[in-house]
Formats: structure tokens, sequence, C-alpha cells
């Protein structure tokens, strides 16, 4: 089998794993409506008794998630806004749809969050309110606590992002720093019955995570996030005005977010209908029909991309050598989301990066292809979902005057990859469930 015919399989099943994401397909397998019971999951809920009926959300996937929404319940909805990232958005019938930044927040999307907050205020114990939530929904519904302004949310968001802090850090903070997260949106809805439905793109789906938690109860505190900022030592780099309201939360001073035990999450429910599981498993049926021998390794790979890349080519290098853990034709699948300390100039993503540092490990292997990409098709600040490496492209890299270790160490992983043409470029797929590795070994 040619290298050729690997990479255009390794593409075949990064598709497949995305479709199986597919955000409405994940709605209606969760959501549906028979003789005026709306079922959610194994709630049931009973639409003659709420008046009013609406849809808030946010993230890459929640428009998506609201038109199968609209599908279901119709001219029952009484209104909506949610808000997603630019070139995300269709038009739908009932629900306002918000444009705004991705990852750093912006007034785009303040106004938006401000129009969901607008609504949740007409909510009552005879109103049902379902929140639509997707990867990217922290950053898209921004609602800055009093006196922090968003330049000061802008400039700790990248900071924490550019050090390496992993997502669950992020979102720490985030929460301290608004008026929505960490549970207030749900403070914000009571005394409504809330449901929250969630494609997760957090590892190990953690609910206090995605999104930065605004419908479930946060065990974090101010004082977490002081240690956050400390571990990562730009303390002296904040704006005062953020530096004042943890310092001042810690000591009591600012009220925490709510907390387990709160009596507002009785009437909230939350359903994860979507997660990297479902988009993997789907990777591995592809694989098994296509005649590799399958291993998916895990949903929860966190940790440095040029890191995690050792380790798929040391798989990759093991099956060649001695036929374990399995034999070739061999097919590894992860899941899960990487980070980069970002040192360096240049432009790229964790999987770009993970794809470049793998491409240096395999190099020569005849037939090891490796690709890495983002199910949402985004890679970072760039309009590729990642890329795909084989033992060859070092080589070919080389024929162009490329230094693969070069481009490594400048973070400039979407330049090396567009010069061999190995982007991998899918445009917005409409759903978020973290990142996808694929392995393949003849």
């Amino acid at each position: 089998m040619n290298r050729e015919r690997m990479r255009k399989e390794a593409r075949e099943i990064f598709r497949a794993s995305v479709e199986a994401a597919d955000p409405s397909r994940c709605i209606h397998q969760n959501v549906r409506l028979r003789q005026g019971i709306l079922h959610i999951g194994q709630a049931a809920y009973v639409l003659s008794n709420f008046s009013k009926i609406f849809v808030v959300g946010a993230g890459k996937a929640s428009v998506s998630m609201a038109d199968a929404i609209e599908q279901i319940l119709g001219d029952r909805i009484t209104g909506g806004v949610i808000n997603t990232k630019y070139g995300h958005s269709c038009p739908l019938q009932r629900i306002e749809v918000n444009e705004a930044g991705h990852p750093l927040p912006d007034e785009k999307g303040i106004g938006g969050t401000e129009k969901i907050v607008k609504l949740l205020n007409e909510a009552d114990r005879e109103t049902l309110v379902l929140c639509l939530l997707s990867g990217g929904g922290s950053a898209l519904m921004p609602y800055p606590a009093a006196g922090i302004c968003l330049g000061d949310k802008q400039g700790i968001t990248q900071r924490l992002l550019q050090c390496g802090a992993s997502i669950e850090e992020v979102n720490v903070v985030r929460k301290h720093l608004s008026r929505i997260k960490g549970g207030r949106l749900c403070q914000l809805a009571h005394p409504a019955r809330l449901v929250t439905l969630i494609l997760s793109d957090v590892v190990g789906d953690r609910l206090v995570t995605i999104a930065s938690g605004p419908t479930v109860a946060d065990p974090s505190t101010f004082t977490d996030c002081l240690r956050i900022i400390e571990r990562y030592d730009f303390m002296d780099a904040l704006p005062p005005s953020v530096i004042r309201r943890l310092r001042a939360g810690a000591a009591g001073k600012v009220e925490e977010t709510p907390k387990p035990g709160d009596k507002i999450f009785t009437s909230c429910q939350n359903l994860i209908v979507g997660n990297n599981r479902l988009a993997t498993e789907a990777a591995r049926a592809k694989t098994i029909s296509l005649g590799y021998n399958t291993l998916v390794l895990s949903t929860q790979i966190e940790g440095e991309a040029r890191e995690v890349a050792k380790v798929y080519t040391a798989l990759a290098k093991e099956v060649i050598s001695s036929g374990n853990p399995i034999t070739s034709p061999a097919c590894f699948i992860g899941g899960g989301e990487t980070t980069v300390a970002v040192k360096g100039k240049g432009k790229g993503g964790r999987n770009q990066e993970l794809a470049l540092a793998a491409a240096i490990k395999i190099n020569g292997l005849q037939e090891v292809v490796i690709l890495s990409a983002g199910t949402d098709g985004t890679d970072g600040p760039t309009d590729a979902a990642g890329a795909i490496a084989d033992g060859q492209t070092i080589n070919r890299a080389k024929k162009q005057g490329l230094s693969a270790p070069d481009y490594l160490r400048q973070n400039d992983s979407y330049h090396f990859f567009k010069s061999l043409d190995d982007l991998l470029i899918t445009g917005p797929t409409g759903t978020n469930v973290m990142d996808i590795q694929i392995v393949l070994v003849r």
C-alpha cells in the first residue's frame, strides 16, 4: 500500500469522526417531542406547564444545535439568543444568532451576552430555558464582572493561553472575572426550569470546565485563581483591576460563584449530548472497515503537543520493530486536547505543532502516516484544522530548503505545512469535540 493511499485513508477516518459528532444528529438522538411532552435524556417536560420557552447559548456548534431545537419545537419557542464564532452562523427562524470573537472575547460577544441576560431576566417559574453549550462557549459568552473591562479579560486570557495553562486553569480564572460563568447563568435564570445541552470539548467531560460551567456549581475559588497566576508567574503583568478583584474575592469581600448545594441547581438539568468518545468510536469503526488492526488509546490525552507526539511516534516504531501492541496494518487513535507553550514568533496550533514534531521523529519510515486535527476545523489562530505528516515529510521539506527543527523552535508549524500543501483545511465543521490524532502503520 502506498503512502498517498494511507494519507487519503487518514483523512477519511478523520471525516468519519467529525460526522459522528454532528451537533444536529446529537440533539435529535437526545431530544424528542411526543404528544406535548419534551423528552430530554431520561427527563420529561410537559410543555403545557410552561408559558414561555427560551433558547440561549454559546459556542462554535451552538447554531447547529439551535437549528435542531427549532426543528423539534418550532413555533413553541418564545425567543432566543445564541453567540457563535465569526463564520459559524446560519439563519434561524426564531432564535437570534450573534457572531463574536474567539478565542479572545470582543465587544460583539458582550453585546450578545447582554441580550441573553435580558432574556433570562424575563424568565419565571413557568419558563423553560434551554441552554446550548459547545466548545468556545467561554470566549463567546463574555460578561465581565463590575470593574473589569473587556481589554482586561482579553489580556489575561491571551496570557494564560500562551503560557501553556490548561483549559481548566484558564476557565477557573475566567469564572471569577465574569457575571455569567461558574453557575451564574443558572442564578440569572432561577426560578425557571433550566436544561443545558452540551457538546463537550473538555477532557473528561468535566461540566465545571465546559464553557466555564455557567449552569453548574463551581467548586473553584478566588484563591485558586491567585495560585494559577502565581504558578505561571505573571502577577506583575496583570491589570490593577484584575488584581484588586481577585485579592478582594480571596479575602471574602467579593461574592463567590455559586457552590455545590445551592438551591438554584435543583431546577437545572445538564446533559452531554456529544463528546470526543463519540468521535473516536466512529473513527475506530472506519479504520476497521479499511482493514486496520485498531487501538483507541484514550479520549483524555493532554500535555505539551511535541511531547505527546513522541508517544505516538514511539508506538509506530514499536509496531514496525516488534508487532506490539498491535500488529500491522495498525491504527492508533487518540483524542483530547494538548497545549503549546508559545516561545517563538511563528504561526500555528497545537495539532500542527504535534504533526511537525511527529514528522521529525518518523523521518525515513516509509509507511507511517500521522494526522492531528481539531474537530471544529480550526487549530489555534489559523484557518487549518491541523496537518498530516509521513515518513517523507522531512525529505520533501529539505528539498524546499525548509528546516523542520527551526520551524518547530519558532512555533511556526502553519507555514511549514503550508509550504508542503499538508495543512488539513476543512473550514468550520459545525461541531467541536476536541482533537483527534490518527496514526497509520503498515
